[in-house]
């Protein structure tokens, strides 16, 4: 079987550090055209607009869309509208509205949308899902603390409407959390911490309630400096489950666990692969709606100014 012709919108840091060795290491996907004002991939056919690639690359059969999520709409809409499966990452849209808008279309045009969740994909998530199906969480404890200075350095979408701030980071928490709670969990507190000339947050602690009592709380900060913290600390009845960088490494009370050696962004063009196989679509919005939630119920509160 001929792999798929793949095309990339968006060509930044995540591309180059995730996206492009994923690709050409999957053999079910061929790279045959980037759309990017600004970068290029050596040795494959760089245009500047998307309309433009697809006009001049009538054979590309999906894009992964990586432009930041203000402008990724009209990107999957013309995408969608070519008949070409689109996969978004994350967040895949900078509104709800939007992404059902995508959905309905996908489904119109019978094509696969797929939503990536990168960090659903690290290692240890289906581990710490398939443990806590038989050991109830009663206490979850999320601790998401980066440096924004060295992930997004001079990016100023991040701070605009639409770029999510710490959020940004944050959703990863909430895609893995999502992930592995039986229960659906809602926001009942929040307190988001804004820069005083910045118009997304810097850092924000969100407290949740389920249906069934559980204690979930997520600590987000972009201000730490030295080692990043991607921690997640879950209690249960008999277990302490400490899962730590983001997912990569997994200890279950006391005892490190081995993992499964693939890496995320693999997983997710496997993923991808399979849905199109499949005509089938993947398109989960629940850590984007506790973040709009976190918007609508949390307080603004205002701190120093952000350089």
């Amino acid at each position: 079987m001929n792999p798929l012709k793949l095309a990339i919108a968006g060509v930044g840091k995540i591309v180059y550090d995730q996206h492009l060795p994923a690709i050409l290491g999957n053999k079910d996907f061929e790279l045959v055209a980037t759309a990017s004002r600004n970068h290029t991939i050596d040795d494959v056919p760089g245009f500047t607009s998307i309309t433009a690639m697809l006009s001049a690359k009538p054979d590309i059969a999906a894009v992964s869309l990586c432009m930041p999520p203000q402008y990724r709409y009209e990107a999957a809409r013309e995408a969608i509208r070519a008949g070409k499966h689109v996969f978004l990452e994350k967040p895949p849209g900078a509104t709800l509205s939007e992404v059902e808008s995508l959905k309905k279309l996908a489904s119109a045009h019978a094509v696969t949308l797929f939503a990536s969740w990168h960090s659903r994909h690290a290692p240890a998530v289906q581990l710490v899902k398939k443990h806590l199906a038989d050991h109830p969480p009663r206490k979850v404890r999320v601790i998401w603390r980066e440096d924004v200075r060295h992930w997004h350095p001079d990016q100023e979408w991040i701070w605009m409407p639409g770029g999510l701030g710490v959020f940004d980071p944050g959703i990863n928490a909430l895609s893995i959390v999502t992930e592995i709670l039986a229960s659906d969990i809602f926001i009942s507190q929040a307190a988001l911490e804004f820069p005083s000339n910045r118009q997304t947050p810097i850092a924000a602690q969100l407290t949740f309630k389920d249906a069934t009592g559980t204690d979930v709380h997520a600590d987000f900060d972009w201000r730490q400096t030295g080692e990043q913290t991607w921690d997640i600390l879950i209690d249960t009845d008999n277990s302490h489950v400490h899962l730590k960088k983001g997912g990569h490494e997994l200890w279950i009370n006391d005892a490190r666990c081995d993992l499964p050696a693939d890496g995320e962004y693999p997983s997710l063009y496997r993923h991808f692969s399979q849905l199109i196989a499949s005509r089938s679509s993947d398109v989960d919005v629940a850590p984007l709606r506790h973040v709009a939630d976190a918007f609508m119920l949390g307080e603004h509160v205002v701190t120093d100014a952000f350089i």
